[in-house]
């Protein structure tokens, strides 16, 4: 039996198409929940892995499936249809799962053989036998996993274009921030895997650079703080050689011990969501951690960067609270802060959150011909109607952003700081000149989405 599994491209998204410039290699991930897909399934399956987001794959020259399987983002949505009606065409029956099947099952249902909603770890066995079998049910629903049914991704079913190789070892995130789907699709309740399981699973990656694609990696909690150490200490004492990065909220940097075993561990770098540099903004996505009393974010940045570790600051750009010059504002506390890197987003409400309910109730999804239009939905679009800010005026806020932050001289000075104080400058260099180069493309795409959508709104 032969299945194909499938991750869709955008045509939107330049940052991850590896023609467009070599550098984007370090900003393409695995498609992790593929490879996850891969390892659940059994050794009479001839499995072949299809990543639209490293080249177009050639599928045509393979030998046509028994069975494919597509996952999709929200903004992935219309390329996903697409290859589904293709090889439905064909004959060939299509699952379909993730998070915008689970969100938006009415929508993917017609246009697919069968429906995965929920973490499909318990589920995908069931689903093989039955397609084996002809006999494939319309739906079946995942639900949230118990963690022993997690087992180890296959890491030997892609090519060499990805800088990093991916892990996970938990699940779930108490914060339920408004804009974040994560709390809907994997729970508010923090699961974590096996350390010696995740350790086992690290060492059969074969980059040397590991994406940790937890949505939070060491939690809230007390335990969960100690979980976080007992796993660093595992991956020390395994000295498996990988430099790792992960996501994290700004209490990484509140326990020096944490951060001294993170360092050891090979924690080259985190993503911390810093959302808003005003307390009101902060307020609005509910993001508590950042605004306990006292905390200076400056500080938690510099402490963490004492132990080599790389700081990627994340914003959003379109909150009620944002008015003109967001942008600048934005760019200049990311740089008070001393981030290495800045990643800038739009607001964007996506089907499962909070935010999505209260901007489909007043009516602010200004892009809202679905499925058409959710190819838009990447967080680089303005998508929504903003309360201050015209489509126009966001766009704007976005780019000035950017360019006071990757202006060469200031990337040239993060880049000295880093090679003075050894602090990974090599991935420095690599990540300030991947959104350099990008900014370019930016203006040229926000230019082409102005003309198909209209601004002003």
């Amino acid at each position: 039996m032969r299945l194909h599994l499938v991750n869709p491209s955008n045509p939107l998204v330049s940052i991850v198409r590896l023609e467009e410039s070599r550098w984007n290699r370090y900003r393409v991930w695995q498609p992790l929940s593929l490879m996850a897909l891969a390892g659940l399934t059994p050794p009479e399956w001839d499995v072949t892995l299809l990543d639209e987001n490293v080249g177009r794959p050639h599928d045509q020259a393979l030998p046509l499936p028994d069975l494919v399987g597509i996952t999709a983002f929200t903004s992935q949505a219309p390329r996903a249809y697409e290859i589904s009606a293709r090889f439905r065409r064909l004959g060939v029956p299509v699952v379909m799962g993730g998070i915008h099947a689970t969100m938006c099952v009415d929508e993917v249902m017609p246009r697919a053989d069968s429906v995965v909603t929920g973490e499909a770890d318990t589920i995908w066995p069931q689903v093989l036998e039955d397609a084996a079998h002809g006999r494939l049910k319309r739906r079946y629903d995942g639900g949230l996993a118990g963690m022993d049914a997690v087992r180890p991704a296959r890491h030997d079913l892609l090519t060499g274009d990805y800088a990093f190789g991916a892990i996970q070892t938990t699940r779930g995130c108490p914060m339920n921030c408004t804009f974040c789907s994560v709390t809907a699709f994997n729970g508010a309740q923090y699961r974590q895997r096996s350390i010696p399981e995740v350790v086992r699973e690290f060492r059969s990656i074969p980059e040397r650079r590991v994406l940790v694609v937890d949505d939070n990696l060491i939690g809230t909690r007390p335990e969960h703080i100690a979980r976080a150490k007992e796993l660093f200490r595992a991956l020390a004492e395994a000295n498996l050689g990988k430099a790792w990065v992960a996501q994290a909220m700004i209490n990484f940097a509140d326990d020096e011990e944490l951060l001294t075993l993170a360092a050891k561990a090979g924690c080259a770098g985190v993503f911390i969501g810093f959302e808003s540099p005003t307390a009101e903004g902060l307020a609005e996505v509910g993001k508590r951690f950042n605004l306990l009393k006292g905390r200076s974010l400056a500080a938690s940045v510099a402490r963490i960067q004492r132990h080599h570790i790389l700081v990627v600051g994340s914003f959003i750009i379109g909150l009620d609270a944002d008015t003109a010059g967001i942008g600048r504002r934005t760019a200049e506390a990311a740089r008070q802060y001393g981030v290495d890197n800045l990643n800038t987003l739009f607001l964007t409400p996506l089907p499962g959150t909070r935010l999505w309910d209260q901007m489909t109730a007043e009516g602010r999804l200004a892009l809202d011909r679905f499925p058409e239009d959710w190819k838009y939905y990447t967080l680089t679009f303005p998508v929504a109607r903003y309360k201050h800010l015209s489509r126009d005026e966001a766009i704007e806020e976005m780019l000035a952003c950017d360019r006071h932050f990757y202006a060469m001289p200031r990337i040239l000075g993060r880049v000295w700081k880093n090679v003075w104080r050894r602090r990974q400058p090599l991935i420095s260099l690599c990540g300030n000149l991947s959104y350099r180069r990008n900014l370019r493309l930016n203006r040229k795409v926000y230019a082409d989405f102005s003309r198909e959508c209209g601004l002003g709104t």
